[in-house]
């Protein structure tokens, strides 16, 4: 399915950016076992490069492999080349622009309706709500007024409890790092990672 499709059907962006590579694959690898099939590594993480490509050669072409804090022209090529076919950004830029021109789908950090009406007339796929935490659901829901028919993922202290109160306000889909990911990326328990993964799949299905 495109990314738009599997952006409804999911409705949860798991976000990666851990201090230790082999952790990050780990992560990755976890999250795709637990029916996390979106996936974002961040270009801050350590070698995430290299995370993407493993994840990439481990997973097969079909799965939705992300680059998150995607900021210029250049993070947007290497990120595709390592394997990348969905890219995150935080803010509109190089980066986005050029991810645009290359026909990847997008997910554009915007937080105010300038941003909103800049980034839509680049074409994005999605629209990153971010920081969400900066005005919460509440915020979102207002940002709808003017925009009902565009789809917004908050990102940026959405934990499970919130997620549903941003699902309720319109929200197409959530983006979540560390309340899903915890410390796994950085060697921590994946047994806990995957309760919590359940945890937020059981929120989305609903």
């Amino acid at each position: 399915m495109d990314f738009s499709t599997a952006l409804r059907t999911e409705r949860l962006v798991a976000i990666i950016r851990g201090r230790d590579p082999e952790a990050s694959f780990r992560t990755v690898m976890a999250l795709a076992e637990a029916d996390i099939p979106l996936i974002e590594i961040s270009l801050s993480g350590a070698d995430a490069l290299t995370v993407i490509r493993r994840a990439r050669a481990e997973l097969g072409d079909a799965a939705w492999l992300g680059a998150g804090t995607v900021l210029t022209g250049d993070d947007a090529r290497r990120a595709a080349e390592a394997g990348a076919n969905l890219i995150v950004t935080p803010g509109l830029g190089a980066g986005l622009e050029e991810s645009v021109r290359q026909g990847l789908p997008t997910l554009a950090g915007v937080l105010t309706p300038s941003e909103v009406i800049a980034a839509e007339a680049l074409g994005v796929s999605a629209l990153k709500l971010f920081p969400a935490s900066a005005g919460g659901p509440a915020y979102l829901r207002a940002l709808r007024g003017p925009f009902p028919e565009l789809p917004f993922v908050p990102v940026g202290g959405v934990d499970a409890t919130v997620a549903q109160a941003y699902f309720d306000a319109g929200a197409v889909a959530v983006g979540v790092g560390s309340p899903l990911v915890g410390d796994a990326a950085d060697g921590g328990d994946l047994d806990e990672l995957r309760k919590r993964a359940a945890e937020f799949k059981a929120v989305c299905a609903r």
